[in-house]
Formats: structure tokens, sequence, C-alpha cells
């Protein structure tokens, strides 16, 4: 069962975040490991591949929550590579942040939109 989800957690975070999300895993290698299991095992496994929701309406509520947050922004630009990975437009992501200057602040907002363009020169035009 454990291998399951391991398994599961293991495809579907290659699928969302490719090689952005192994680097994530790789780099807790020399200092949890254990939390990289679990990770993949409840994030990816579990959740993300719970089919309540497709794969873009689960990043654009990751982005939003990471956005949110203002304290997460390594993960923030994971995901938002995950988001265009999926589907998710550059548009639709930029209007995700406009939206959390409403409900998290301008300061939070601000943060997401500069994750946001660091992410799109990173991925070119």
């Amino acid at each position: 069962m454990e291998q399951d989800r391991y398994t599961r957690g293991w495809a579907k975070l290659k699928e969302i975040d490719g090689e952005q999300g192994e680097r994530v895993i790789a780099s807790l290698a020399g200092i949890a490991p254990d939390f990289a299991r679990l990770l993949i095992e409840f994030g990816f496994g579990d959740i993300y591949s719970r089919p309540g929701l497709d794969l873009r309406s689960r990043e654009i509520a990751t982005i939003a929550a990471l956005c949110a947050l203002g304290t997460a922004a390594p993960q923030l630009r994971v995901h938002i590579h995950g988001a265009l990975n999926v589907g998710c437009s550059r548009e639709e992501i930029v209007e995700v942040m406009m939206q959390m200057a409403l409900y998290a602040g301008f300061p939070a907002a601000l943060n997401g939109l500069f994750a946001a363009k660091d992410v799109f020169a990173e991925r070119g035009a």
C-alpha cells in the first residue's frame, strides 16, 4: 500500500512539476529524506491524485494559497512552473496574483507577480 502511494505520488509529481519537483525532492535527500517521502506519498500520492479537481484547478488553488502566505516564494515558483505545465496560461496566473491583492493584500500580490515574472523569464517568451 505504501509503495502504491509512493509510486502514484512520484508519477503525479513528475506530471505536474517535472524537473522542478525532482530537484525539490533531491534537495531534501541530505537533510530529511523521510520528509521527501511524506511529500511524495501524502501530497502527490494522496491529495493531488484525488479525482475531485483537475490538475489545472489544483495548481490555481495552490499558487493562490502560496501567494497569500507570502512566505513561500521558492514553493510558489515551483508551482507556477507546475501550473504552466498542466495548461494554465500566463494570463491566468497573473489574474490569480491580482485576485490575491483583494484577499491577501498588495504586498502578497506583488511578491506573487514578481515570482511569476521570474518564472516566465526563466521559461522564455
